[in-house]
């Protein structure tokens, strides 16, 4: 009897051992599978395939040299789309390295293999971006506002990665990272989401029959002068023209009628970090863009207004200021999500994903976001038809490092269904004279416009 149950304990041991055995063995195939791209990302043994743009030119070449590409062929990318050096992070290629391995777990390492990342940028209009900025720094991001696809991606000062990096340490800031994912103060532009939360708070004929008086100075009730950029001032405005004016002393006077609840409501469904809030990155495509944040306390306080204004502690990414466009250009009032990779092909030359058209969050009701398009196709009509397309705009002129100098910004919507284009432009440190956002923005549309 005894001898039977010592079988059985066997027995059941046996199963347990060979049960932990097979448990180990599916642990270790399943780490097999998902983490050797990784470790032979750092090999030797396999090459990497090419990055290309929307029109198949070449965006990315690992062997790439000034004897088959011209000296500034991928400065304009340089830091956005980036190389496999290790001298950059939150680019493309830095981050997507595993998609261009020639390697597959059926084919090992390749060395001609055919694995690629096609890219929807358009490198001749994004060339044509970057040289419309001139001796200037800045950057300028497009999408089509309908599907997603980053068009136009330009952060300078640029690297030239065609120098392997032998001057690193006389580059200028900046040039190693792309500015559209990183916090910049807005500005103005800051007012499009101020007059969000006025339609939310008053409605459209409410805020219509709303008109405040700008002198060039207005004094708030703790005695604090907010200053507008004509000290002439004014006069007396309704929304249209103290949002093409521009004018402080109107959204002063607009925030201080406005429910502080109201106006944190609003910026927090568009994204906005308000006061203690959690700054959530927008991720797409393994890269990482900077949210908005701001500090609103006191509608009637200086700070508070300033904020709503784009200035104070106001700040936002030219992408996500980008995305709002778009849930305002769609009159729908969500964003439409972006995306850098179009999609990839294996070592056998295969497509092994593409990309799809995705949405994010409501940020406005599509009444509101209907009605701000109208505000600013009409500030588009009037200010800014030099443009040469339909536009709906915002300026915004930014005071940096403590007033020291000015960035000038531009953000909107081309409002044609055939060239669905969402666009922010900065130049920094901009002064009269020079080239402007209209200008860039300009250049842009035309790069882009194929008909």
């Amino acid at each position: 009897m005894k001898s039977i149950q010592s079988i059985r304990r066997g027995e059941r041991l046996t199963i347990l051992i060979l049960v932990i055995f097979f448990i180990g063995m599916g642990i270790l195939v399943f780490k097999v599978v998902r983490e050797s791209s990784f470790y032979m990302s750092h090999s030797d043994d396999v090459t990497l395939g090419k990055v290309y743009d929307r029109n198949d030119q070449v965006l990315f070449d690992p062997d790439a040299s000034t004897e088959n590409y011209d000296a500034n062929y991928f400065l304009d990318v340089g830091n956005v789309i980036g190389d496999n050096s290790g001298q950059m992070a939150n680019t493309l290629v830095s981050e997507n390295i595993e998609k261009l391995q020639n390697y597959s777990l059926i084919f090992g390492a390749t060395q001609h293999g055919k694995t690629a990342i096609y890219a929807t940028l358009d490198h001749e209009a994004n060339q044509k971006v970057y040289n419309a900025f001139g001796n200037k720094n800045g950057t300028a991001i497009a999408y089509n506002y309908l599907t997603g696809e980053i068009l136009v991606c330009v952060s300078k000062p640029s690297v030239n990665i065609l120098d392997n990096y032998s001057n690193i340490s006389e580059l200028p800031d900046g040039s190693l990272i792309c500015k559209a994912f990183y916090e910049t103060t807005p500005g103005s532009t800051q007012k499009i989401a101020t007059t969000a939360a006025a339609l939310e708070t008053f409605g459209y004929d409410g805020l219509m029959s709303k008109s405040y008086t700008c002198n060039g100075i207005y004094t708030t009730k703790y005695n604090q002068q907010i200053k507008c950029h004509d000290l002439s001032g004014h006069g007396t405005e309704n929304i249209l023209q103290g949002f093409e004016n521009s004018c402080n002393p109107f959204f002063a006077q607009l925030v201080q009628d406005m429910p502080l609840d109201n106006i944190i409501q609003t910026y927090t469904r568009m994204g906005i970090a308000v006061n203690d809030d959690k700054m959530q990155k927008i991720k797409f495509d393994g890269l990482s863009s900077f949210s908005a944040s701001t500090k609103l306390t006191d509608t009637s306080d200086f700070d508070t207004m300033w904020s709503c204004m784009g200035q104070s502690e106001a700040l936002a990414s030219p992408l996500q200021m980008m995305l709002w466009e778009s849930a305002i250009a769609n009159a729908t009032g969500k964003t439409t999500m972006p995306y850098l990779i179009d999609h990839t092909t294996n070592v056998t030359g295969s497509t092994n994903y593409s990309a799809k058209t995705s949405y994010g969050d409501t940020i406005f009701s599509a009444e509101v976001a209907g009605e701000i398009k109208q505000i600013m196709r009409q500030n588009g009509q009037d200010r800014y038809s030099d443009i040469g397309y339909p536009v709906g705009v915002k300026s915004g002129t930014a005071q940096v490092q403590n007033g020291a100098s000015e960035n000038s910004l531009l953000v909107g919507f081309n409002d044609d269904s055939s060239l669905p284009i969402a666009f922010c432009v900065v130049i920094e440190d901009r002064v009269s004279g020079e080239v402007s956002t209209s200008n860039i923005v300009s250049t842009m549309l035309s790069a882009l416009d194929h008909k």
